[in-house]
């Protein structure tokens, strides 16, 4: 037997067991975009409890999840949930470094910026999508909208774009948390009760 042989047979297959990490990603960020837009169509003024969730739902909780992800071999996830936490913990420093003193707030160009970065990369995650199910087109399309809306909102300074953006982002977070429920209340059955809108992949 030679070397290489005998390392093939030396090669122990590991079996993941581990549950799927993705429903908890989507209601995280499903959650606290819900939250955080009902405050940008005007029902309430930015207050702790949209910081608290974009630090430790949004934020926090699906950076766990990438790397849940990232352990599954799934590269997608790992970028779509990691990078959303962060996007979650760096939206809150925006607005909460500012108030120590330390640095200025950003103007609305820099948020405009910030803002339409976070579209392009939404957009290309948006175009991997189209191998997934309908859910996940609905969420990274309708989010990829909501990047744009808001970061004309900031460009323009009109508030009836910004209320658009809020109602839109409640569209997306909604869209959210459908898909991350969805996918538990499927598992628990074990049939599809809650449809995802499967795409069928090209034979």
């Amino acid at each position: 037997m030679t070397a290489n042989t005998q390392d093939a047979a030396n090669v122990v297959a590991i079996n993941d067991t581990t549950a799927n990490p993705a429903p908890l990603g989507l209601l995280g960020f499903g959650m606290t975009t819900i939250l955080l837009n009902l405050h940008n169509a005007g029902l309430f003024p930015m207050d702790s409890m949209i910081l608290s969730m974009g630090i430790f739902y949004g934020g926090l909780g699906q950076i766990i999840v990438g790397i849940m992800e990232w352990k599954k071999n799934n590269t997608f996830g790992a970028t779509a949930f990691t990078s959303y936490g962060l996007f979650w913990l760096t939206l809150v420093a925006l607005i909460i470094l500012p108030k120590t003193g330390s640095v200025p707030a950003p103007g609305d160009s820099a948020m405009t910026a910030y803002l339409v970065m976070w579209g392009v990369f939404t957009g290309v995650l948006f175009i991997g999508t189209f191998r997934m199910n309908r859910a996940m087109q609905v969420v990274f399309g309708s989010l990829t909208v909501l990047f744009f809306l808001l970061a004309a909102g900031d460009l323009t300074g009109n508030h009836m774009i910004k209320f658009i953006a809020g109602c839109e982002g409640i569209f997306c977070g909604i869209s959210a948390v459908y898909a991350g429920l969805a996918q538990v209340i499927n598992e628990v059955y074990g049939r599809t009760v809650a449809p995802l809108g499967l795409v069928r992949q090209p034979g």
